[in-house]
């Protein structure tokens, strides 16, 4: 999605001239990334969640299915708290949270991680957290720095297995190449593993996140270079993943056909290439019990202001054309999300 990370790019300068025990342990706040062995400990303690073929599992052992909304938090930061309660008060069950390594964008750092995580909790929200700077970047590199910042702030995960969602990084490789992807997904994962995060993986697939086929010919593998086993995929569908039924069937049974899990990482109802069908994917996900989380709460720009669920930051008005089917609409989140069994 080339032309959407521009227009994010333009409302971003535009903007800025832009255990789930609910118990904060600030005690390694300060501690070196590389050497935390409390962070550590935590991880090995506590249950998180658990792919288990193409279902997602939390740490009671129940199916978790993800209605959440993507926030663009890194180019917004003054708005996190009213952000978060107001997606809260939706009733989605997750929120996706943009996040910069510094390559771009001012790097988030770990205390605000876990600030972000701590928010979450309260409001009984999953998290998914997501480095924004590699989008459709084509060069492992890009992607392996993104890794290096998970490690640098492993701390902000560790403990949160059960609550947290690692989105390696947003939309990595803008071309068509699933071998690239694969290439790039099995160089990074293993690091990560070896670092020690314990979390969920979430792999979004090749080429603007919209290239299906790149996990029907590659999440094998990627999958299978986790020593942990529990990395999940995502396809974003706008108009190209998301442009009618076939296609928008065809890009998610080429996933869980391979017996994957999957979601849809990013949608929205129309886009720069075109309609999307996104009653069709509300529809399938919920006949198949698969996540979804809608882009994005307010702040889209450069001429995709269209993108905005939320008319006003508060969330007092949605919009017309995607806020309100979104959250109300027929299989929408008011009607099929359920909270994480572990907020419970």
């Amino acid at each position: 999605m080339k032309k959407r990370l521009l227009a994010l790019l333009a409302a971003a300068a535009m903007m800025l001239s832009v255990g789930c025990s609910g118990k904060n342990d600030d005690s390694s706040q300060n501690s070196s990334p590389n050497s935390s062995p409390a962070a550590e400990q935590s991880a090995g303690s506590v249950k998180g969640f658990q792919v288990d073929g193409t279902e997602l599992i939390d740490a009671n052992g129940n199916p978790f299915v993800l209605r959440g909304i993507n926030h663009a938090h890194t180019w917004f930061k003054d708005e996190l708290g009213i952000a978060l309660q107001s997606i809260a008060n939706t009733k989605a069950n997750a929120v996706r949270i943009v996040l910069s390594d510094g390559g771009q964008w001012q790097e988030d750092d770990v205390d605000s991680v876990k600030d972000i995580i701590n928010r979450c909790k309260e409001l009984k929200l999953v998290t998914i957290l997501e480095v924004h700077d590699a989008t459709g970047v084509n060069d492992i590199s890009a992607l392996e720095a993104a890794g290096d910042y998970w490690i640098k702030i492993k701390d902000a995960l560790a403990g949160n297995e059960d609550c947290v969602i690692l989105n390696v990084a947003n939309e990595w490789t803008g071309d068509w190449d699933s071998n690239l992807w694969e290439k790039g997904y099995t160089t990074v994962i293993p690091k990560l593993r070896q670092a020690g995060i314990k979390n969920t993986i979430m792999v979004d697939a090749g080429g603007w996140g919209q290239y299906g086929r790149s996990i029907a010919d590659g999440g094998k593998a990627v999958f299978e270079s986790d020593p942990d086993r529990n990395t999940m995929f995502s396809v974003h569908m706008y108009g190209t993943a998301g442009k009618n039924e076939k296609t928008i069937t065809d890009n998610l049974e080429g996933v869980t056909g391979q017996g994957l899990c999957v979601c849809v990482g990013e949608f929205g109802y129309n886009h720069s290439d075109g309609d999307v069908d996104e009653q069709f994917i509300m529809d399938y996900c919920t006949e198949n019990n698969i996540g979804y989380m809608a882009w994005s709460w307010k702040g889209n720009g450069g001429g995709v202001e269209y993108l905005d669920l939320a008319v006003t930051w508060d969330g007092s008005q949605l919009s017309s054309d995607w806020g309100e089917n979104l959250v109300n609409g027929k299989n929408g989140i008011k009607e099929t999300s359920k909270v994480c069994s572990v907020f419970e």
